[in-house]
């Protein structure tokens, strides 16, 4: 169990999770359209998402990182190296899987790139200063929710497209859609989590707003209305039952260990697993 532990928290400290949550549900929109994996594309979207999470933990660095109230932080600044290796590993992988992408799908990876740099830096004016899209009110959940959409949809299927085999419009539209919804449900606990480090920091986040308890409401709505969606639409029946069964796992999850146990920081990080467990859950299916 103590290994199990010190597994996770590599995993999460690393970035190596979220990095694999990426390729998990870049792999997901292939089974979505019943075609073939595309591995540089996925292996794009895996170490492009680490190094945007290695840049940003730089870029928030403290002043004194040992001296921070938060675990992560004192052992990511601790094992510095390792952010600097991975990253490293992930620019290898990162121009290796270029080459084997069209043009037009390279500059559309840039744009996405562009776009989440611009989560952390003040390009955005408002209210007589520069600021980026996660101090603008109640626009951090939608940014991240959109880029990830981006980049494990939109990339995918342009490629698909470029490639010659024909991309279903309507089930494009569908998915979209779907995966928007799924990355709101598995992102607003991680701000129901920071309410109080966001209100430290003013940044006016859903939760802020609205308040913890309409805040996880809101994630159990949305998660009934992304299976009603899953229900209505014409999709694969075996990639229905895998999605629903994604839902239900992660509404007992939500319910049993992540809102009841709150003031356990890494709890949250459970819905980065989720976005391998939905993939994995609707292969088997399929």
């Amino acid at each position: 169990m103590k290994l199990l532990k010190q597994v996770y928290y590599f995993l999460i400290y690393t970035n190596l999770l979220i990095a694999g949550a990426a390729i998990a549900q870049s792999a997901l929109t292939y089974l979505f359209f019943d075609a073939p994996f595309d591995y540089p594309i996925m292996m794009i979207e895996g170490a492009a998402t680490l190094l945007l999470y290695n840049f940003s933990m730089l870029l928030s660095k403290p002043r004194e990182p040992e001296k921070s109230a938060y675990r992560r932080t004192r052992w990511i600044f601790r094992n510095e190296w390792l952010l600097w290796l991975n990253g490293g590993i992930g620019i290898v992988v990162l121009g290796y899987a270029a080459w084997h992408i069209h043009l037009y799908s390279l500059f559309f990876l840039i744009g996405i790139g562009a776009m989440s740099v611009a989560y952390s830096i003040p390009i955005i004016p408002y209210k007589g200063k520069w600021v980026g899209f996660r101090q603008l009110p109640g626009m951090k959940i939608f940014h991240i929710a959109f880029i990830w959409t981006l980049s494990s949809v939109c990339l995918p299927v342009f490629e698909m497209h470029l490639d010659g085999l024909g991309v279903d419009l309507q089930l494009f539209q569908t998915l979209f859609v779907l995966k928007f919804i799924f990355l709101l449900i598995c992102t607003l606990p991680f701000d129901i989590r920071d309410i109080q480090q966001d209100s430290y920091y003013h940044l006016k986040t859903i939760p802020n707003m609205l308040g913890a308890n309409r805040a996880i409401l809101l994630c159990y709505a949305l998660l009934i209305v992304h299976s009603g969606i899953v229900l209505l639409f014409d999709i694969q029946l075996k990639v229905q039952m895998g999605i629903l069964t994604t839902n239900l796992f992660i509404a007992i999850v939500l319910k049993q260990v992540v809102f009841r146990n709150a003031n356990r920081y890494h709890y949250a990080f459970l819905l980065d697993f989720a976005l391998i467990a939905q993939f994995l859950i609707v292969y088997l299916f399929v």
